[in-house]
Parts: structure tokens; C-alpha cells; sequence
């Protein structure tokens, strides 16, 4: 749950004292109502953001996983073409005993 805590703008009491309380209280709810606007608008665009970054993400991890996979198929090709001549050569000490 996402709590707004407002600006809820103060202003001295001069002020309320020039323009009395009803133009200093609607200056302090239109100062209020802007601040609400922005901070929805600043959300929309954090969300945004986050989804194309999240986007950007999954992408990058699936080429990631695919370069991984290509990395183990190699390596697993490697590792039977140096482990099966030195399988066959302790295959062929151990038959011409």
C-alpha cells in the first residue's frame, strides 16, 4: 500500500495576515494539488522506466543463458575429444596384459 504524504505548503502568518485565510488556504490546496499531480506523474514515468528495464533484462538473461549453453556444448565437445584417446589408450594398456 503506498502512502502520499502531501507538501501540505506552510506559509507565515504574514502572509496570512495580507491575504487573508481563504486565498492563503486555496494557494495552499493548489500548491498541494500540484505537488499530488507530480507525484503521479513521477510514478507513471518510474513505472515506466522499471518496465522497460525489466524488458531490457529478460532479454539480456535469455541471450545469456543461450551464450551459456553454446559455452557447455563446447566445452563438453572438448572434453570428449581429449578424454577419448586417453580412454582408448588405458583401454589398449589394459587389454595387452
Amino acid at each position: 500500500m503506498e502512502q502520499t504524504v502531501p507538501v501540505t505548503a506552510v506559509l507565515s502568518r504574514k502572509f496570512y495576515e495580507r491575504f487573508g485565510e481563504d486565498i492563503t488556504n486555496e494557494l495552499v490546496n493548489w500548491f498541494n494539488a500540484v505537488d499530488a499531480t507530480y507525484r503521479a506523474d513521477l510514478r507513471d514515468l518510474n513505472e515506466l522506466n522499471f518496465s522497460r528495464f525489466d524488458a531490457k533484462l529478460e532479454q539480456r538473461l535469455a541471450e545469456l543463458r543461450t551464450d551459456i549453453e553454446r559455452a557447455q556444448t563446447t566445452t563438453l565437445k572438448w572434453m570428449f575429444a581429449l578424454w577419448a584417446p586417453t580412454a582408448l589408450g588405458v583401454l589398449n594398456l589394459l587389454l595387452r596384459r
